[in-house]
């Protein structure tokens, strides 16, 4: 109301000194100011960037897609088939979601599991394609006294069951690499050349890795040198902060904005997911990790 009153006694004093607005004009500042969201951020675009459900909890889902779209992120991940309509209405794609499998710990090294394994992964399958998804998450499950070497064979036998089916709707399976030392004791793919010879083993671009920052870090290390190495086998990539898994900013040790590069070099296409535990202003953190790993 305050820019009406002073609009009308602009006008009112200056026409003598200028020619008279047009009413279409006058009508146009008059209007108010329609309630919009906060235009994305100017971003590079050479990174695609995502962001993990789980890790923003309390927020709500409508607020977290708000904010992804303020921001400048395109996707939200690690959601099931009853979320992917909020998605949806918002703009955004699910770069890596779930809904089928057993979890962490119960996976394809372990064959008692690949009827009820296969049966989930081809149950979802058309669900995801229906919603435009290109994606699914997938694990090895934990090691209970296997050798690598069995491990490979074990979780090669189930995947190349579902490579035809993963072809048919074009979906990628993507395990992901994890900590076997701090998170996930005992899990099985927690190295990158592990992952690597599964990849090779299963023989099809239907099956590729999640690189997890934080997780290889804690375990192997040398992210960089690994990520140009095993780049044609990597289809996804999430970050943390290490050590604690929380703000990706100067309080951790890896070297965020040189990884970024050293991803973009590879000609890497796909998402990279914010996967930090915020430990202040959620939104405020999300903001700045995104605007960190924009190179």
């Amino acid at each position: 109301m305050q820019r009406r009153n002073a609009l009308r006694t602009l006008t009112g004093t200056a026409l003598s000194l200028t020619a008279v607005p047009s009413f279409s004009q006058l009508m146009k500042e008059k209007e108010p100011l329609a309630p919009t969201q906060p235009a994305a951020a100017a971003l590079k675009g050479n990174i695609n960037h995502s962001v993990c459900r789980w890790c923003y909890s309390k927020i709500s889902l409508e607020d977290l897609c708000k904010a992804a779209k303020s921001i400048g992120i395109k996707s939200i991940e690690l959601v099931g088939p009853e979320e992917w309509p909020t998605l949806q209405k918002y703009g955004l794609t699910s770069a890596l979601p779930w809904g089928a499998g057993k979890g962490i710990t119960d996976g394809f090294n372990d064959p008692k599991l690949h009827d009820e394994l296969v049966a989930s992964y081809e149950g979802i399958f058309p669900k995801l394609k229906a919603a435009g998804l290109t994606t699914v998450i997938c694990f090895s499950g934990n090691r209970r006294g296997m050798s690598d070497e069995v491990g490979i064979e074990n979780c090669a036998k189930g995947l190349k069951r579902l490579m035809p089916s993963a072809e048919k709707y074009g979906i990628t399976m993507i395990m992901e690499l994890l900590n076997s030392k701090v998170d996930h004791k005992d899990y099985m793919c927690d190295h990158t050349a592990w992952g690597v010879k599964l990849c090779k083993a299963v023989g099809s671009e239907r099956f590729k890795l999640l690189y997890d920052i934080y997780h290889m870090q804690i375990m192997e290390g040398d992210i960089i040198r690994t990520i140009r190495d095993s780049s044609p086998y990597i289809g996804h990539y999430h970050t943390g902060g290490n050590p604690g898994r929380n703000e990706i900013d100067e309080t951790q040790e890896i070297n965020y904005p040189a990884v970024m590069k050293a991803i973009v070099a590879t000609g890497y296409k796909g998402f990279v997911a914010q996967e930090f535990i915020p430990k202040r202003d959620p939104l405020t953190s999300l903001r700045e990790a995104v605007n960190l790993c924009d190179v």
